[in-house]
């Protein structure tokens, strides 16, 4: 069990020194200073540029989808590095559902088990592949994509780097029905009644 979570932390570090050498031409803007410090850190030293939001991330298993991001929001010392990830827990059988990055193209690596993936491009054709533990695959910038993991036994975790400090992510479903969008609208839009749409809105209402 040790031995599998070294190798995992070494997948996380190799896949974040690639995710900076990848992307050279990133969506940020550039910064002119070698670093930004936010207004209320004074004298930064080596703790403000280490993250661990993700020690123990490998210790459970979420019952599901679980993404743990390091972006901007999360480590303030990426703040005009445009560079940021994430680790993505999927659980048996779970998906993460179609949705877009609007700033930055998607680096997934697949470190266990394995991922259906693909993205739909802009004359509406779709891509898949079946990654394998050790692939990586690109969702280029702002394209609908997803993730689901067919496996009915065994969760699969993957890492995400992004060519931005801030990618932003726009879930398809919780945009669509569950922003207050209007039934009608909807109903026209994908051809067919407001029950069906009162219905889809429905199942993504929180839980009480």
């Amino acid at each position: 069990m040790a031995s599998f979570l070294v190798n995992k932390y070494f997948l996380l570090g190799f896949l974040a020194i690639l995710a900076t050498s990848w992307m050279v031409q990133a969506s940020d803007p550039d910064i002119l200073s070698d670093f930004i410090v936010p207004s209320n850190v004074n004298g930064p030293d080596g703790k403000f540029f280490t993250f661990t939001g993700l020690r123990g991330v490998f210790d459970s298993t979420p019952p599901n989808l679980k993404v743990t991001k390091a972006s901007k929001a999360e480590f303030p010392a990426l703040d005009g590095q445009s560079v940021s990830m994430a680790v993505l827990q999927y659980p048996a059988g779970g998906v993460n559902p179609p949705h877009t990055h609007p700033r930055a193209a998607e680096l997934l690596f697949v470190v266990e088990c394995s991922l259906e993936v693909g993205f739909v491009d802009t004359t509406n054709k779709l891509f898949t592949q079946t990654l394998q533990t050790g692939d990586i695959f690109v969702f280029p910038k702002g394209l609908v994509h997803y993730q689901y993991n067919a496996d009915p036994k065994e969760p699969a975790i993957a890492v995400s780097a992004f060519g931005s400090a801030n990618a932003g992510t726009a879930s398809l479903p919780t945009t669509l029905f569950a922003t207050g969008v209007d039934d009608t609208v909807l109903a026209k839009s994908f051809k067919t009644d407001v029950t069906t749409i009162q219905k889809l809105k429905a199942g993504l209402a929180p839980k009480t």
